[in-house]
């Protein structure tokens, strides 16, 4: 069995949607985490060791982190084609991307966000960062060109929470739409929050 531990409008709704894709059952539980305005908390339900979403347990085995999620669902999932296998054309542009993520991206979308974008190594990193993904995408529909993978989950979660930050370039609006009319999407977008 798959259990989700998800906050509503948080890093987890991405997560919501990589199992829409995976599409074997699954359940939710809704927890209360520290949000950045310092509201909420930590929720003594929450399996995730540092309070934080997202977390995933599968037949008893507990991951945290989304690229970490992301890597585990590709492979314990194969058929649902989310990713490429051991040894296949693409798994180490695959693994790439989803590192990349975590240690590049984000850190550096953030820093832009915090004020701290104007230090020239955040800026750097930007620019690479940017610099590659964007030729990426203008060179295929997705980042591993025609097939999508839960690595586009992972970035274009990024483009469509903080799209000032990325370039005004038509190509990730494109990606976004691509993205977000998925059904899989569509229906992860429609768990973010409990049913009353």
């Amino acid at each position: 069995m798959l259990t989700l531990y998800h906050s509503p409008q948080s890093r987890s709704t991405r997560m919501l949607w990589l199992l829409e894709e995976i599409g074997e059952p699954y359940e939710i539980k809704y927890v209360t985490i520290r949000r950045g305005d310092g509201t909420g908390g930590a929720d003594p339900n929450n399996a995730h060791p540092e309070g934080k979403v997202p977390a995933l347990k599968h037949d008893g085995t507990l991951v945290s982190e989304s690229g970490a999620i992301c890597l585990y669902l590709t492979d314990a999932f194969p058929k649902a084609g989310i990713g490429p296998k051991v040894g296949e054309p693409k798994r180490a542009d695959y693994l790439y991307w989803l590192f990349n993520y975590a240690a590049e991206l984000e850190p550096t979308m953030i820093a832009r966000m915090t004020g701290g974008g104007d230090n020239p190594m955040w800026q750097r990193s930007y620019e690479q960062a940017i610099t590659r993904l964007t030729k990426v995408l203008k060179a295929g529909n997705y980042l591993l060109g025609d097939k999508f993978s839960s690595a586009d989950i992972l970035f274009g979660s990024a483009v469509q929470w903080m799209r000032a930050q990325f370039p005004s370039d038509a190509v990730y609006d494109r990606y976004l739409e691509r993205l977000t009319s998925r059904p899989a999407y569509k229906r992860g977008e429609g768990k973010d929050k409990p049913h009353s």
